[in-house]
């Protein structure tokens, strides 16, 4: 019997089968070779991501996917996402507009802004899989568990825990949760709310920030000063700008003249300056701490 039919025959069906095998691979690096890197990456990273979550599944507040290390808004080309801390994009770059975690979730713009059409927000986790079934208009980041939200078609802010129940009222405007309280604004004043709903200190200044080491800065009669948790004023009003404290100090801006509080005494001690603007930190007992710098 002639062997050379048979060889033939099964030289063309090596060829065939290793034909088979590799145009795919070679198909593939065909189509990353004229993609901008990130797309590359994006197409590397999307296989892994389908898997972790398809769709119709819920976030896992305690699945690994949320227990990864800090990740970071990125955009190209129109289109936004995170990445890790070695530049791996975690989250495919598909959302129109992107802002930092914070406490494990972020909102993102998964619609494009087209004319007067307002802005849309939704809240994801490090998956990026949705966390709440609601949309909004308007949201701040998360803090002490809730986040400042606004919901299409309704009046106001309120807050929203990590199911996206509304746990408060809804005022004019509100900043996020600091050492439990939070400022808000109604009626034109602002105030300070508990996570009860409950207005802790009632609606009566021009401005006021959050608390911090015990303290708010609030605006009253056109002046700075600071209040504690009941309302009380610690500082009185006095300086153009005041500034939240930081381990015991904040920054204050005085004009025309610089006031300072001494420890010793329970009224400001006037001192003599040229007229302009002045700086200096401020301690919680109302003393400075360093030599005012004229700005």
């Amino acid at each position: 019997m002639n062997p050379r039919p048979w060889l033939a025959t099964f030289s063309l069906l090596l060829l065939f089968t290793a034909c088979f095998l590799f145009r795919p691979l070679e198909a593939a690096d065909e189509r990353a070779a004229g993609r901008p890197l990130a797309e590359s990456l994006l197409a590397d990273n999307s296989a892994m991501l389908r898997q972790a979550a398809q769709p119709g599944q819920t976030a896992d507040q305690q699945s690994p996917a949320n227990e990864t290390g800090p990740l970071f808004p990125v955009g190209e080309h129109g289109k936004w996402g995170y990445i890790d801390k070695t530049g791996k994009i975690v989250i495919p770059l598909h959302y129109y507009l992107a802002y930092p975690f914070s406490e494990g979730l972020a909102f993102i713009q998964p619609f494009p802004v087209l004319g007067s059409r307002a802005i849309r927000l939704q809240f994801i986790d490090k998956a990026g899989l949705m966390v709440m079934s609601k949309i909004y208009s308007y949201a701040q980041p998360f803090s002490e568990g809730l986040a400042v939200v606004a919901v299409p078609g309704e009046r106001g802010l309120g807050f929203v825990d990590k199911t996206g129940k509304m746990v408060t009222s809804q005022y004019d405007f509100a900043k996020p949760f600091s050492e439990g309280l939070a400022a808000v604004k109604d009626g034109g004043k602002w105030g300070y709310l508990d996570k009860t709903d409950n207005m802790v200190i009632s609606p009566q200044f021009s401005e006021a920030y959050r608390f911090s080491d015990g303290l708010a800065a609030v605006k009253d009669g056109g002046k700075w000063g600071y209040i504690d948790k009941i309302g009380r004023t610690v500082i009185p009003p006095q300086y153009d700008l005041a500034y939240q404290h930081v381990e015991g100090l904040a920054a204050v801006k005085i004009s025309t003249r610089l006031d300072t509080w001494s420890s010793r005494r329970s009224s400001p001690t006037p001192l003599d300056s040229p007229k302009g603007w002045w700086t200096s930190k401020l301690a919680k007992n109302g003393a400075m701490s360093t030599k005012p710098v004229r700005w």
